[in-house]
């Protein structure tokens, strides 16, 4: 078994810290998903945009590393079960098949640094649900994604995932 050692930022160096974020463009039958975001969210509000959440701290407390490399212990996929995660509670799907498309740092008008990392990935079949923090959901293609007041370069990302699964 691989110890598990304790999180802590107390050797983090000053500046060094970010929040991380993975989106998911999720893919099903030649249309992608996007969620509205409640207007009251600090960063987006009213916008339209895939699934996606923040890496915190307890997903590496909560979860057993997969591997020691050296002296220092790895937790592989991480990343994809962050999107398995967040696709489920943002959307009620289960999502696979993961492709990378992009990223993005930015900060946020709370002054909060974000590194974002963006994939396209598969729904496999079931309903939409939504959480509070979404105000709606709409199935787009790459034509109808273009009428949706996205955050910047969203619609770009449904058009690329499209191109990803239709090929």
């Amino acid at each position: 078994m691989i110890p598990v050692p304790p999180i802590t930022l107390d050797k983090a160096k000053p500046g060094k810290l970010f929040y991380f974020v993975a989106t998911g463009v999720i893919y099903r039958d030649g249309k992608c998903l996007l969620l509205q975001r409640s207007k009251s969210e600090t960063a987006h509000g009213g916008k339209w945009s895939p699934v996606g959440g923040k890496l915190e701290h307890q997903d590496l407390v909560n979860t057993l590393p997969t591997r020691m490399n050296g002296d220092v212990v790895d937790w592989e996929h991480m990343i994809e079960d962050l999107l398995k995660r967040e696709a489920n509670e943002e959307s009620g799907l289960d999502v696979y098949d993961f492709h990378y498309l992009d990223s993005v740092v930015f900060r946020r008008p709370d002054s909060t640094p974000v590194v974002c990392t963006k994939f396209a990935c598969r729904a496999k079949p079931g309903d939409v649900t939504f959480p509070a923090e979404f105000d709606a959901s709409a199935w787009v293609d790459a034509t109808t994604v273009d009428s949706f007041d996205c955050i910047l370069g969203v619609p770009e990302e449904v058009k690329k995932t499209i191109g990803i699964f239709e090929k």
